[in-house]
């Protein structure tokens, strides 16, 4: 297992590794960490060696050409992309680079299954964690759990996927799935039992922050059945964790077709309303977009006005890419990247700055009077 984790130290020195190449604004500094604003996740690709053989050599390449962030998830290809971040980190390692310089997160929520679909998914579970004791027939809403029993078990097998005594950042995943089936009150229990364990594998050093990765909770109407208020949810750490809880960061998808964290007044803040990033920055809560693409979807077909915007040379994806992490209060962009030339590509544009604020919020006001 490799010790350690991300520290002011460590990402300061990483960045300093690039102090020809990056452009200002393309380290940002955030829970006392500098991290890339360009982030490498891991969702996507077949659950075979040959993925998994791109995914270990595009991550090398990521950190080598100044991304020091790298997202995964337990059940992405089956626990898969874990063990491939888990293969990079220690070649990484071997090549000079010090854990302490990189920023790695994982989430926990939904079953992972072991190398591909079981043939019967509900017998799994029951021969896993019911016949074990690790949770209750009542605790899981299909494939996803969020008990506390449950959620640590998934974490110390991540940590085992990854390789490492401590994970800097520990989602719990998509966790709106709960309110599916369950009223709201009981979900608010289990939320707060959730976060109770987390605040405890933290003090034990098992990871050094939690947070929310969600699909629809933070950007859908604040009526909406799966809606989630941050500041409830913060609160929550609160009750659980006190003033230096450990809630601090928040992953969601941000793109120029899924706007919502910078336009939608969805979030209850003081007597009215803003927007998810306007809250998070209130709360001290930093924020990650994910599906910066789209899953390659916003690589074609741009309005001719958004084109002029940027400057010549810029491809679909890049474009795209920028946008998303010149967005005020975004502070690091997700894309998912398992080809070393896709890294490449877009890790060209530590060279550029951020757009200016003042052509990001053309853009957004652009969007707001198209939708």
């Amino acid at each position: 297992m490799i010790p350690a984790w991300a520290t002011t130290e460590g990402t300061q020195a990483y960045t300093a590794r690039f102090h020809e190449q990056a452009a200002p604004g393309y380290f940002r500094q955030a829970q006392g960490l500098w991290l890339s604003s360009i982030g490498i996740g891991t969702y996507l690709g077949h659950a075979d060696p040959e993925t998994d053989a791109r995914y270990v050599e595009a991550i090398q390449r990521a950190v080598a050409l100044g991304c020091n962030v790298i997202d995964t998830a337990i059940n992405y290809r089956f626990q898969r992309s874990e063990r491939c971040v888990g293969e990079a980190l220690r070649r990484l390692m071997a090549q000079g680079f010090r854990r302490e310089e990189l920023i790695i997160a994982t989430k926990g929520g939904y079953v992972p299954y072991e190398g591909d679909w079981p043939e019967d998914p509900w017998r799994y579970i029951e021969e896993h964690f019911l016949r074990t004791g690790i949770a209750r027939r009542e605790d899981f809403v299909g494939g996803h759990c969020i008990a506390p029993a449950y959620l640590l078990h998934q974490l110390d097998q991540s940590r085992h996927n990854l390789g490492l005594e401590t994970i800097d950042i520990y989602f719990i995943h998509n966790p709106e799935e709960q309110l599916t089936a369950v009223p709201r009150e009981e979900f608010r229990k289990r939320l707060r039992a959730a976060f109770a364990a987390l605040e405890e594998a933290a003090a034990e050093g098992r990871i050094r922050f939690y947070g929310t990765a969600t699909w629809t909770a933070y950007r859908v109407p604040a009526h909406a059945p799966d809606a989630l208020a941050l500041v409830e949810v913060e609160a929550i750490a609160r009750e659980v964790g006190g003033p230096d809880h450990r809630f601090r960061f928040v992953q969601l998808p941000y793109n120029l077709a899924m706007p919502e964290a910078a336009l939608r007044r969805n979030q209850p803040r003081g007597e009215g309303w803003g927007t998810l990033l306007e809250v998070a920055a209130d709360l001290g809560i930093t924020v990650w977009a994910s599906a910066s693409l789209m899953q390659g979807r916003l690589t074609r077909s741009w309005p001719l006005w958004m084109q002029r915007t940027f400057p010549e040379g810029f491809s679909e994806a890049q474009r795209a890419l920028q946008f998303v992490r010149s967005t005020p209060g975004i502070t690091t962009a997700l894309v998912g990247m398992s080809r070393v030339p896709h890294v490449e590509h877009n890790l060209a544009l530590i060279r550029l700055p951020p757009l200016s604020p003042e052509t990001t919020i053309e853009i957004l006001n652009t969007l707001r009077s198209s939708r």
